[in-house]
């Protein structure tokens, strides 16, 4: 399995590429934006970019009241009530839109391999209909939230969400000639945001017993403030059919278990249906058509129909470059581990 020669940084240092300098007096959609990353993304686009609105489109309307009480009711914030499925409300609410953010979809496996159609309709279906109001709105940039799930998936949450990439990068296709640009942000899992293992571990050290699935487990790791950073900076790099990947760094689920509940016992409970031991990013099909910049993979469409009108960023990949989180270069250590579980609650 090959290696790059350097090192990936344990933080990501934001320095390949700027925040997009068009969110100044400019309208944000975010879809699904009372889920974990909608709520940290618009406190962060509120406090520090001047956008003239940023509209949550979700389908919660308690969410939706206790983010606007979150953000003090800043009238730059506006509620809609819709759903992704919807793509008549989805293309209205697009109107006079500047940049859009995909971030709604179904994402706990289980729910969605007992649930199988309403994931299609949501993740896959979903995704058209952005792509769709999207282009008929002539909203300039989209860019859609993908996961590391996407990646060779073994369980229908990251088989839709593999569809919904594929879909956004050819939404550039279909923009024709309309203004209309696509890209897409894979990552691994979000430290504390909701199903993450550091809530659940928190919870159980408080019963003297941690549950793990596989001892030899690993996952790529990025914070919520990480993954907001990265995103805004990915608005700033991408021209259209881009899939754009962090380089992050891996953890041990033993490990992470060792840090937060030290003296707890441990109950091996086996590899769950649709989960895999370790998590992949960038495939060695995926790293022939990829660059390397200091913080991140750019994945360069394999069929473009459009023009992308610039020199691919970065270096090119050795032959076979696989990136995994087994393989990592980087690592969380423990204290690092400890330092993120003392900000993040427990789960009930």
């Amino acid at each position: 399995m090959t290696q790059l020669e350097y090192s990936a940084p344990s933080v990501i240092p934001m320095t390949s590429a700027p925040p997009c300098p068009h969110l100044k007096d400019k309208v944000i959609l975010i879809t699904g934006g009372t889920g974990s990353f909608g709520t940290a993304f618009l406190k962060t686009l509120l406090a520090e970019h001047e956008p003239a609105a940023v509209r949550i489109y979700s389908r919660d309307e308690l969410k939706q009241y206790n983010l606007q009480r979150a953000v003090d009711a800043d009238e730059r914030a506006r509620f809609l009530i819709g759903d992704i499925r919807d793509g008549k409300r989805l293309e209205m609410a697009m109107r006079g839109v500047d940049v859009v953010i995909h971030a709604a979809a179904l994402k706990q496996v289980p729910a969605c391999e007992y649930n199988p159609f309403e994931a299609v309709k949501t993740n896959i279906h979903g995704a058209e209909n952005v792509v769709a109001a999207a282009i008929a709105n002539d909203v300039p940039r989209t860019l859609a939230l993908s996961t590391d799930k996407a990646v060779n998936p073994v369980n229908l949450y990251g088989a839709t969400k593999l569809a919904a990439e594929k879909i956004v990068t050819q939404g550039n296709a279909y923009a024709g000639d309309s203004p209309a640009r696509f890209a897409t942000m894979r990552y691994g899992n979000v430290v504390g945001s909701r199903g993450s293992v550091i809530p659940l571990f928190k919870a159980q050290a408080h019963d003297g017993e941690l549950t793990i699935t596989d001892e030899a487990m690993t996952r790529f790791w990025i914070t919520l403030e990480q993954a907001v950073e990265f995103v805004l900076s990915c608005l700033g790099l991408m021209r259209g059919g881009e899939v754009f990947v962090p380089r992050i760094p891996s953890m041990k689920v033993l490990e992470m278990a060792d840090a937060i509940a030290p003296h707890a016992t441990r109950r091996i409970i086996g590899i769950r249906p649709g989960e895999k031991v370790h998590e992949v990013l960038l495939t060695e099909d995926e790293s022939r058509r990829a660059r390397v910049l200091e913080d991140r993979f750019v994945i360069y469409p394999q069929l473009p129909s459009w023009t992308i009108p610039h020199e691919q960023l970065g270096e090119e990949l050795p032959p076979g470059f696989r990136y995994s989180s087994d393989s990592n270069d980087t690592w969380l250590a423990a204290e690092d581990i400890r330092a993120m579980a003392e900000l993040i609650p427990a789960v009930a």
